[in-house]
Formats: structure tokens, C-alpha cells, sequence
């Protein structure tokens, strides 16, 4: 039991990302001390050579200069070996063409975790899904190396990149103009002002014209998309 539990255990939002150095198709990195100042999707994909995990490689590595232009690094993981990383990204260079894309070289690092220790730190082996295989878990980390975001999906099921895209930017989007995004949110779409901390402060958000105000806790502004994907996107 003590055993399954260190497997299982994991960090949580608003944690320091658990520290390590590894190996990788890019060199030795220590995470996150080699990003801050940046944000870091770090996710981890059960084996090379594997169907699903190519299809999520290759979205990857195609939107990799998207994510990068929102001062965003990318970093994988599975507990397959670097020759095996190596031979399997070759591969998809120079063999696998998928929803138009082909001849995709994946230039951000895939860690090797043999030993599976970055994998248990963060909690990416599930036993009752796959003892000997990581799940498909993406942290997000922010610039001062704390995690924001985790999203867990079992082998079977390959990610949304649209949704991936869209959480760090409603993350940075947040952050920069201190407001939350409702659901489905997108830049452009109203944005989420916080409940007011007393009777006065509701009643001028219910007269202010700039805020839309469907009760006293409900209030949405206007923040316009243009405004935020400049600021964020200028801020690498």
C-alpha cells in the first residue's frame, strides 16, 4: 500500500513544481529552474512508437511555435529510453503523415524517465489505468515555477491542442488583467470581474456602464482581443 501510494502521489495546484534533471532528446535539463521566467507545459505520453502519442507529437511540434510565441516552452515525457525517443522521432520525420502534416521534426525535448522518477514525483503513473505506463497528464507551470493547471487523460483518449492553447492563454489573460474567464471562454468574449467586497463597491459596479452587472456577483466587462493577445503575446 505505502508503494501504490508514492506512485499516486502527485502535486497540486498552486505547489512549486517538484524539481529534477533529466535527460532528454535536447540535452540535460533541471526543471523548472531552466524556465523560469517562461511558462512550461510539461506532459507525458505512455510509450514511443505508439499511435495516439504520434498524433499528439506531431500536433505538438506543428503548433510549437504558437505556444512558444506566448513565451510558452514545451516538454515531454515517457518512460521509453532516448535511443528509443531518437528512432521514434526519426520516424515521424520520415514516415508519418497525419491530417496534412508531414516531414514534422520535434525540436522541444522529450525526457527519458526509464527508472520512472519524474513520473511518480508528479504522479503520471496510475496503476489502475497502467502500472508500467504513463498517463497522459500536462502541468502547466508559470513563469516563477508554480503549477497552475493539471489535466489528466487515460491512454486511450488523445488530447484537444485547441484546449491546451486556450487554458494557458485564459491563464495569462487572468494574471496580466486580474479578471476570470467564464466558461468557454476565448479572447474577445466577456470577461469575469470578481464579486465585490462591500455594499457600496456592488452598488457603483451596478452603475458603472463599462460593467455589466446581471446581479451583484455577476458581473462581466468588455476586454477586447486585440488588447489581449498583445499583451501577452509581446510579453515573451
Amino acid at each position: 500500500m505505502e508503494n501504490q501510494d508514492q506512485v499516486m502521489s502527485m502535486p497540486r495546484i498552486g505547489d512549486p513544481a517538484p524539481e529534477f534533471r533529466a535527460v532528454t532528446t535536447q540535452g540535460e535539463i533541471n526543471f523548472p529552474s531552466d524556465y523560469i521566467g517562461k511558462w512550461a507545459i510539461l506532459f507525458s505520453h505512455p510509450a514511443d512508437f505508439t499511435p495516439v502519442c504520434t498524433s499528439e507529437f506531431m500536433t505538438f511540434a506543428h503548433l510549437e511555435k504558437q505556444f512558444n510565441d506566448a513565451n510558452c516552452e514545451l516538454i515531454g515525457l515517457s518512460i521509453d529510453g532516448l535511443y528509443s525517443h531518437i528512432a521514434w522521432l526519426r520516424t515521424i520525420k520520415e514516415k508519418i503523415e497525419y491530417k496534412g502534416m508531414k516531414d514534422i521534426e520535434v525540436t522541444f525535448p522529450l525526457i527519458e524517465d526509464i527508472k520512472m522518477d519524474v513520473a511518480k514525483k508528479y504522479g503520471m503513473i496510475q496503476p489502475n489505468e497502467d502500472s508500467t505506463k504513463a498517463v497522459r497528464a500536462v502541468f502547466f507551470v508559470d513563469p516563477r515555477g508554480i503549477i497552475r493547471t493539471i489535466i489528466y487523460y487515460p491512454l486511450s483518449l488523445g488530447r484537444n491542442f485547441d484546449e491546451l492553447y486556450r487554458v494557458l492563454i485564459a491563464l495569462q489573460t487572468a494574471d496580466e488583467f486580474g479578471i476570470a474567464t467564464p466558461a468557454d471562454w476565448r479572447p474577445g468574449d466577456d470577461v469575469i470581474i470578481g464579486p465585490a467586497g462591500s455594499c457600496g463597491t456592488a452598488k457603483e459596479r451596478m452603475e458603472d456602464g463599462d460593467i455589466d452587472c446581471k446581479d451583484w456577483f455577476f458581473c462581466t466587462k468588455k476586454l477586447d482581443k486585440d488588447i489581449v493577445l498583445d499583451k501577452i503575446l509581446k510579453k515573451k
